[in-house]
């Protein structure tokens, strides 16, 4: 960026030493120019970047997506695609937009012309190219999980912080009137002393032993698995080589814990906004739930957990609650999910649909925020606000250290599910205080030369 600025600076400023009079068209130096687009490299071209990251981050006039990196070269020449038509459709220009592609990531992030990424790859790679672009100063956007264990999480965070990098997760609920409005009305107290919070999370269903087959040559395998143990190929173990439907590693503990991370982190975040714990956590955990005892899908399935906070707040988690968050005190509750159906006075709710926002009381919904009273960040998208924040250098509506706090319940929680008993949680420390085996879980082996481990750090 700085780079950019001072190139144009210096342009003008040699057009008024020689007096040369120049037409130059508004584009050059305007908000379009290129100079003033934030260059993006997109690493991982996925279900999640496709749907998700990529149009949403390509709609903002600010950011120009340069880049894109995957280990499957199809999907890589598909991100490609994707990216030059939308820009050639939006312009309307007949001369073709030329988007680079990186086979290995960290080529990418060598390039001094990209000044962010997003990071929109399976769950097991998001801690190590994370640290790797804070290293090589750029700003990240990080689809959630933040990390696969507590320990990763930290470093993660701390790096981030210590590099000065706008780290933006991708828990777009923040972004969310209806979770903003909800955490505003519990923070303000208009349903009196908050004691309990119930969460609602499905399980993830068992599967079949798959049959291994031939890598694709296409796909670079070895560094799919990256720090996770070598394996056998099965397509309904990475993801799909036709379409980009759910691909089935989200079901296997080597590369992600299962809904517990793949939805939790987002509800323990908004949980936290709510609650005012989003810079601590709970000072126990206990679960129980059900694991696949055959077939190679091995994730959690139907599960209770039960967190307990410093603050006297109990909080539940289980597939038997509607998806969401109920905060539960003394004079009232408020539950608030996403993608409900939205009542209007013309077109009231129907039977047995579910508000995006409700409450014990319309007068609670009703309530105004004073002008005295706690009123919580405002993002109208999360991608849009990463982008803003970058230019300003302000802290993000998600930032690092937030998401590793929500990812980290999510993680000890997962670790709750597999030892029996009340396991006692320091959120200072970020370590169990009765519980060796628990310790012990809070990091995972990585295979050479992948994971944070091995990270050049010069």
């Amino acid at each position: 960026m700085k780079r950019r600025i001072f190139l144009k600076n210096a342009a003008a400023t040699t057009a008024g030493a020689f007096a040369i009079p120049t037409i130059v068209p508004s584009s050059v130096f305007g908000a379009s120019a290129p100079s003033n687009k934030i260059n993006i490299g997109q690493i991982g071209c996925g279900r999640i970047a496709r749907g998700h990251d990529m149009p949403g981050t390509m709609q903002h006039e600010v950011a120009r997506i340069v880049a894109v990196s995957d280990i499957d070269s199809n999907r890589m020449q598909d991100g490609k695609k994707l990216v030059e038509d939308y820009y050639k459709n939006k312009t309307g220009s007949s001369n073709p937009v030329d988007v680079k592609m990186y086979a290995d990531y960290k080529e990418m992030l060598a390039n001094k012309d990209i000044d962010a990424v997003i990071i929109s790859t399976p769950d097991h790679w998001h801690s190590q190219p994370a640290i790797e672009a804070a290293f090589a100063g750029k700003d990240i956007y990080l689809q959630k999980p933040t990390s696969l264990t507590v320990a990763e999480g930290r470093l993660l965070s701390d790096i981030v912080n210590r590099q000065g990098i706008i780290l933006q997760m991708g828990t777009q609920q923040r972004s969310s009137a209806q979770f903003r409005r909800a955490a505003e009305l519990v923070r303000n107290g208009r349903i009196g002393k908050i004691h309990t919070v119930k969460i609602g999370l499905p399980g993830d269903p068992s599967g079949p032993v798959f049959e291994s087959g031939p890598v694709p040559t296409n796909l670079n395998f070895d560094m799919w698995l990256g720090s996770t143990p070598e394996m056998e190929y099965k397509e309904n173990l990475v993801h799909p080589q036709k379409g980009y439907g759910r691909p089935g590693w989200l079901r296997h503990e080597n590369y992600g814990a299962g809904m517990i991370t793949g939805w939790g982190q987002h509800h323990y975040d908004s949980a936290a906004w709510g609650m005012n714990t989003e810079y601590t956590g709970p000072i126990s955990v206990e679960a129980v739930a059900q694991f696949p005892k055959s077939g190679d899908w091995n994730v959690h399935g139907d599960f209770m957990v039960k967190q307990e906070y410093e603050n006297g707040i109990t909080v539940f988690t289980s597939g038997g609650f509607p998806n969401g968050i109920r905060y539960e005190g003394e004079d009232g509750w408020i539950f608030v999910t996403r993608g409900a159906y939205r009542a209007t006075a013309s077109d009231p709710i129907p039977e047995g649909a579910t508000k995006a926002l409700d409450a014990s009381s319309e007068d609670i919904l009703r309530s105004v925020i004073g002008e005295d009273e706690i009123k919580l960040y405002v993002s109208e998208e999360q991608h849009g606000n990463w982008l803003d924040c970058i230019k300003s250098r302000k802290e993000p509506i998600s930032p690092a250290e937030i998401g590793h706090r929500a990812c980290s319940v999510c993680l000890i929680s997962h670790i709750a599910m597999k030892i029996p008993g009340v396991l006692e949680w320091n959120p200072l420390t970020e370590h169990f205080s009765n519980n060796d085996l628990a310790n012990s879980m809070l990091s995972r082996p990585q295979r050479y030369p992948y994971g944070t481990d091995y990270i050049k750090r010069s």
